[in-house]
């Protein structure tokens, strides 16, 4: 299997690959709530309660009934008795009536009888009364039952990946688990006999392995589990072997390294030693990473990826990340904020392939620009000085100022 298919462009090759993969998700599992940052929901989650469950103090100060405030002024003070104090935690085991208030602090729970609190600072405490020196209208500075959540709304839906603060509401809502989809496991092969890992000292023209580190990353970000296989040697019969386990073990495979159609490419040959259909597509009409491969083994998705450590992260983003993401459960639109526009600092001419160029970006008179940074496809500093990637389409050229959309990197 030494020569590439005629080449697809990249839309087409997504078209070819997904009439032979659907992704979907993996299946279910419980969590802690303190497990489940960035896990995927599974279920709705509906409020059982109101949140707060009840009426609260925003401030410090006097639970007051409020019409019984309106004529009260810095200079004609209004005295009520102060008939108990609210403490934190604590049932309120007194009620307020007419006349009367509570001493209550910021979050505390309103007695019956009172719809307002007067701020500490509008008070004068003597003895068994307070001077209340200002009005106050319903409801000010209280946070009303419900305020935040109603029983029985909807507080998160399935597909959403959990932040740090939909723990926290979920929390509230006195929720301790959650289900959430399953991380598909991911493996990571590396081929390629010039490759040691860090902390090996080098010999010849030996290089350490980048691709293990990036992709675990990527695979992380994605919503699933990196599971690295090591390093193989560019012998056949050892990735064979190798694919196979990571195979049997992982729902999806990515090599990396030996897509292309060199003498020792022997990568497209182990893909397709190791179940059916195999390869879909083998070579894209990409810039970078022509040599890519897109395979499905016994419902499973492999991928080989260029070697480059540049064109493996972007084929990752252009290819596999969607997959992954729909293993995960993943179901959000890309939030705002992930691309924005921005205009060339110079002119780009791009070639037969579509192009995605790393671009730094800074403003400049009141507009935001995009600098195309210098490196190929073996470059990985083009990538950590990038704040995103531009994609170019094949045979264009883009004059300097013209605006364009650009992908924000993570």
């Amino acid at each position: 299997m030494k020569a590439f298919t005629k080449l697809l462009t990249p839309q087409e090759a997504r078209d070819v690959y997904a009439r032979a993969y659907a992704p979907s998700p993996l299946g279910t599992e419980r969590v802690p709530l303190a497990q489940a940052l960035r896990r995927v929901l599974a279920q709705e989650v509906r409020a059982s309660t109101d949140l707060p469950a009840f009426d609260r103090s925003t401030v410090d100060g006097y639970a007051v009934r409020a019409e019984d405030t309106g004529r009260a002024s810095s200079g004609t003070p209004l005295h009520l008795q102060v008939v108990g104090e609210v403490l934190m935690g604590e049932p309120v085991r007194f009620a307020v009536g007419a006349g009367q208030a509570a001493r209550i602090p910021t979050g505390g729970m309103l007695p019956e009888g009172t719809d307002a609190v007067v701020m500490q600072e509008h008070t004068v405490r003597t003895d068994g009364t307070v001077s209340v020196e200002r009005p106050v209208k319903v409801y000010e500075n209280v946070l009303p039952r419900g305020a935040d959540v109603r029983s029985g709304e909807v507080i998160v839906r399935p597909g959403r990946r959990l932040r740090p603060q939909d723990l926290g509401l979920l929390a509230g809502l006195d929720i301790p688990e959650v289900t959430v989809y399953r991380r598909p496991r991911v493996a990571i092969i590396v081929t390629g006999d010039e490759l040691v890992p860090p902390g090996r000292s080098l010999r010849g023209s030996q290089i350490h392995d980048m691709n293990t580190y990036t992709l675990s990353g990527l695979i992380d970000e994605s919503g699933g589990i990196a599971k690295p296989y090591g390093i193989v040697q560019d012998n056949l019969a050892l990735l064979v072997e190798r694919t196979k386990l990571a195979h049997r073990e992982c729902e999806m495979v990515i090599l990396a390294g030996g897509s292309s159609v060199g003498e020792k490419d022997v990568v497209a040959d182990a893909i397709a030693a190791v179940g059916e259909p195999g390869i879909i597509v083998h070579g894209i009409a990409i810039r970078p990473g022509k040599p890519t491969i897109l395979a499905v083994a016994g419902g499973k998705p492999v991928f080989g990826l260029p070697g480059n450590v540049v064109s493996a992260m972007v084929i990752f983003e252009q290819f596999v990340r969607s997959v992954l993401n729909a293993m995960a459960g993943l179901r959000e639109p890309p939030r705002p904020g992930t691309t924005l526009r921005a205009r060339l600092t110079r002119t780009v001419a791009i070639g037969d392939r579509e192009d995605h160029i790393r671009v730094s970006l800074a403003e400049r008179t009141g507009a935001l620009w995009a600098a195309p940074l210098p490196g190929g496809s073996a470059i990985l500093t083009s990538m950590v000085r990038a704040d995103g990637l531009v994609t170019i389409p094949a045979n264009t050229t883009l004059e300097e100022g013209t605006e364009v959309e650009v992908r924000l990197l993570g």
